[in-house]
């Protein structure tokens, strides 16, 4: 079939789906409601498809209506990133990269990798969010985001992934807690003290492995708190509020009030992985991948 359908007709369809009511569409669009009905009258004609139900109290999406909104809005955002990515390369920019990461990536893993790309590809544009690994696959899912860092034992199909940290933990106490690295045997040695962890919608995964730490060592763990940050952790222990365990490379000297156990003994690490969304035709995201395998 041969529909001659047009760009403006598409965005007078988006904008009356998303809105729902075509008198406010028209005034979004700065056309006539009248004009406006028209175009989507010749749309629904040329696909053969009715597209809303609409009556005087109200307009709603048709099952193809629906479906022809999500995938419209979907190819609208990648149409964009098209023309970004051109314009970008015009200016000599040579294109954008968003990133997506969890605190822990920061320390050293990205600092790092971006260091030795930008050597390589002076002027690409980074764009940095921290968000919890659930956002991070939704982002790459619809490719709001580029490249993510996440911990998570399962990789939803259609993404790729390269681990790039495998890494034991490390209680957080106060300072004056009396353990300490030279006398620190089990975590046994603190089933009795209340423990604040990192939430579990943070990483169900990654929560879970740490929930095996205690369960390998006998015990249930008292939990207290739970947060989504790490400075957030250190502050609650450093007021006595409990413990934690952390990924190893979350430690931070200059984190007042606190100090590290490092668990190298403990069989159980986390793992700390680079995803992407194989579907992505950013072409910078080529060039930091290729970096990432070297």
């Amino acid at each position: 079939m041969n529909y001659q359908l047009n760009f403006r007709q598409l965005q007078y369809f988006l904008a009356v789906a998303e809105e729902l009511h075509f008198r406010k569409a028209a005034e979004r669009l700065f056309i006539s409601q009248p004009g406006l009905s028209k175009q989507i009258k010749e749309l629904e004609d040329q696909l053969g498809v009715q597209l809303f139900e609409r009556n005087t109290r109200k307009v709603v999406l048709t099952p193809p209506g629906i479906y022809l909104k999500e995938e419209i809005t979907h190819y609208l955002r990648k149409l964009d990133q098209i023309i970004g990515h051109t314009q970008l390369i015009d200016q000599g920019k040579q294109g954008n990269l968003n990133l997506g990461y969890v605190g822990s990536a920061m320390q050293k893993i990205i600092p790092d990798l971006l260091i030795s790309f930008r050597k390589l590809h002076p002027k690409i544009i980074f764009n940095l969010k921290e968000m919890d690994n659930q956002k991070q696959i939704e982002g790459l899912l619809v490719q709001e985001l580029d490249l993510a860092f996440v911990r998570l034992e399962n990789i939803p199909r259609g993404l790729e992934y390269r681990a790039v940290l495998k890494e034991p933990f490390c209680l957080v106490l106060p300072k004056n807690h009396p353990l300490d690295q030279s006398n620190f045997k089990s975590l046994v040695q603190l089933k009795d003290e209340p423990f604040i962890l990192f939430d579990q919608k943070y990483s169900p995964s990654y929560y879970q492995k740490v929930l095996q730490l205690f369960k390998d060592s006998g015990f249930s763990p008292i939990v207290s708190h739970n947060t989504i940050h790490s400075n957030t952790i250190y502050k609650l222990v450093a007021h006595h509020l409990g413990i934690s365990i952390v990924p190893k490379s979350l430690q931070m000297k200059s984190a007042k009030g606190v100090k590290f156990i490092e668990m190298d003994q403990l069989p159980q690490r986390t793992v700390l992985s680079a995803v992407w969304n194989s579907n992505n035709r950013n072409p910078a995201l080529v060039n930091i991948i290729e970096l990432l395998k070297g």
